[in-house]
């Protein structure tokens, strides 16, 4: 206790915006003398965690203290990299084991510990950050992970960011045309074109290119709320009363099954017939999906014609059903 009490509140207070973290230059600026900081860590009151950097408790440094100390470390003005940002932006499920820390090009930093610290071009990407631990902008965040992500996850990516509304389409392509190399450029303009259109998953992405537009079915219309129903319709083709649900859960029991039947249910008394399809019939048989969406709309008046992509050019109709 007589410890905690040599603390300044001002200090005790920085420590607790900074996930318990202090860099020995905020001690010293806080008036607490080398003699109190050296008591406190021999008495295991304070843990240092790497040269000049502590935690203010008898404890093992969260994630969030270790990217606290990582920005402190690398100084004014470092930010966190891509994938530590991404986390923060819940852009990437697990916390990295390495936290990348971005610091300006002139400065090396080496301080052994669980960091990375990357050197960055100036005009490399922009330079604005926000907040604390200081990190990149979603839209940056979002264009640098993509730069090392496959085309499926680029796809999840950019859905993500724009669905869950941390940035719009307009600022990350306003970004990307600021840089001159982008390995996924076309993807990602794509992407956002199709997120303007309403596409807010990889789930719907995947229905609009690998069903609907690869055998020519008439163009849906995407995210709509109807005025008879309280929710929005993935895909609503409603000249021919036919309404599309697609469903990322792995699962579909307990509640929601009983609110899907009950949106069916109410789409029929309108006339609308639901079919509804998740990951594995997009994924994996969207040719299959196509037909019965393409019968479906047949049935109630669509005149157009089907057509037969690269994977089901040479099946016969009678088997397109089983696809």
């Amino acid at each position: 206790m007589h410890s905690r009490q040599e603390v300044p509140f001002g200090l005790s207070r920085l420590a607790r915006e900074q996930a318990g973290v202090v860099s020995r230059e905020q001690v010293l600026a806080f008036g607490l003398s080398r003699n109190v900081l050296d008591r406190l860590l021999r008495a295991d009151s304070w843990r240092r965690i790497a040269v000049g950097m502590y935690l203010t408790a008898p404890i093992d440094p969260t994630w969030e203290a270790l990217s606290w100390a990582g920005v402190l470390i690398g100084g004014d003005p470092a930010r966190l990299g891509p994938e530590s940002s991404g986390y923060l932006h819940r852009l990437v499920a697990t916390p990295p084991r390495v936290i990348d820390v971005l610091v300006p090009a002139d400065r090396r930093v080496r301080v052994a510990g669980p960091w990375r610290f990357i050197r960055e071009a100036p005009g490399s990407r922009c330079d604005r950050s926000m907040g604390a631990p200081s990190r990149l902008l979603p839209a940056t965040a979002a264009l640098d992970l993509a730069n090392t992500r496959s085309p499926g996850e680029v796809v999840g990516l950019m859905t993500t960011v724009t669905q869950k509304r941390l940035t719009t389409p307009e600022r990350i392509l306003e970004e990307l045309a600021q840089r001159r190399v982008h390995q996924h450029r076309a993807l990602i303009e794509g992407v956002l074109e199709d997120v303007r259109e309403g596409v807010e998953s990889s789930l719907e992405y995947c229905y609009l290119h690998e069903v609907e537009r690869s055998h020519g079915l008439p163009k849906g219309t995407r995210q709509l709320r109807r005025g008879e129903f309280g929710y929005r319709i993935d895909v609503d083709y409603k000249p021919c009363g036919l309404l599309v649900e697609l469903d990322g859960l792995l699962g579909h029991e307990g509640l929601s099954r009983f609110r899907d039947m009950n949106r069916d249910n109410r789409h029929a008394l309108i006339g609308a017939l639901t079919l509804r399809y998740g990951w594995f019939d997009v994924a994996d048989r969207p040719c299959g999906v196509a037909w019965q969406v393409f019968r479906a709309l047949v049935q109630r008046g669509y005149t157009g014609t089907f057509r037969r992509c690269r994977h089901c050019a040479a099946v016969p109709e009678t088997d397109l059903i089983n696809l």
